[in-house]
C-alpha cells in the first residue's frame, strides 16, 4: 500500500529536508517516527529537497508499507512524537504508481522580506532587510526571470539533466506593510535558484547592479554563478501540484 504524506515545518533547526550522514534533517524525524509506529523500517521519498534553514507549508512525500492503518489516527499518533516544529498535515492512499518527485508539475514558493531593521520574533523567518529598495525596480528585475530560461548562472547545481533550464511561470509581488512577499510559481526549481533570483534583484533594486545585470548572467553561454544569495530564513516551499 502506497501512502502520501503531507507536512509543513519550519526549517531553522534541519540541515534541510534531505537525510545527511551527521546532520539532522526533517526527513529523517519523520522517517524514525514512522517506522516505530510501524514496528518496521520506513523510508520516505520527499517531492524535492529544502535547504538548511528553509521552510515548508506543504511538503508532500510518499512511503509504501503492507500494514493497514487508520491514516487519521497515523497522523494524530505521528504528531505527538514528531518535535514541535514538524507537523503532519494528512496521510491518505493514493494509487500504487504515484511518485511524490516524479509526479510533480509544479511547485510553488514563497520569499519573504521584512522591510525592517530589527525583528526578535521573525529573524528566523524572513530575510530582514533595512536598507533602501526600489520596489519598482525590483518588481521590474523578479519579472525577468518569467519564461523559459537557462539558470545555470543562479544555481550551485553542478550538473543538470535538463541542461538548468527552467520555466517560471508567474512570480507575484504582495506587499503587506513592512512585509513583502514574493511568490514563484514554475516547473521547478534548482539548488539556491530562487534565493539567487531574490539576491540579484535586490542588488538592482538597491542600486548595486544594473538591470542588464540579469540579463547577462540569464540564458548566458559561459557559466559563472552569481554572488548574490539571499538568506535561508525566507524561503518557503508553499505548495507541490500533482495531475490529480
Amino acid at each position: 500500500m502506497k501512502i502520501l504524506g503531507i507536512c509543513s515545518y519550519r526549517g531553522t533547526n534541519y540541515y534541510g529536508w534531505q537525510k545527511q550522514v551527521g546532520f539532522i534533517s526533517v526527513q529523517e524525524k519523520i522517517e524514525e517516527v514512522l517506522s516505530k509506529v510501524y514496528d518496521s523500517p520506513i523510508n520516505i521519498q520527499g517531492s524535492g529537497r529544502t535547504d538548511a534553514g528553509v521552510h515548508a507549508l506543504k511538503q508532500y512525500f510518499h512511503f509504501v508499507s503492507d500494514k493497514e492503518k487508520d491514516l487519521k489516527q497515523l497522523a494524530y499518533a505521528i504528531n505527538k512524537m514528531l518535535p514541535d516544529d514538524i507537523k503532519i498535515i494528512l496521510f491518505k492512499k493514493v494509487d500504487d504508481d504515484f511518485h511524490a518527485r516524479y509526479n510533480a508539475i509544479k511547485k510553488v514558493y514563497e520569499y519573504r522580506i521584512l522591510l525592517t531593521n530589527k525583528d526578535p520574533f521573525s529573524y528566523d523567518l524572513a530575510f530582514i532587510y533595512p536598507m533602501e529598495l526600489d520596489i519598482n525596480l525590483f518588481i521590474d528585475a523578479l519579472n525577468k526571470f518569467i519564461g523559459t530560461h537557462n539558470y545555470q548562472d543562479f544555481t550551485s547545481k553542478e550538473e543538470d539533466e535538463g541542461n538548468f533550464i527552467r520555466t517560471i511561470y508567474d512570480i507575484e509581488v504582495i506587499k503587506e506593510k513592512d512585509l513583502l512577499r514574493i511568490i514563484f510559481t514554475g516547473n521547478g526549481f534548482m539548488r539556491y535558484q530562487i534565493r539567487n533570483m531574490i539576491g540579484a534583484s535586490i542588488n538592482v533594486a538597491n542600486g548595486k547592479e544594473n538591470i542588464s545585470f540579469i540579463n547577462q548572467h540569464l540564458d548566458s553561454k559561459n557559466r559563472e554563478i552569481i554572488a548574490y544569495k539571499a538568506p535561508a530564513s525566507g524561503l518557503y516551499l508553499v505548495d507541490v501540484i500533482y495531475n490529480r
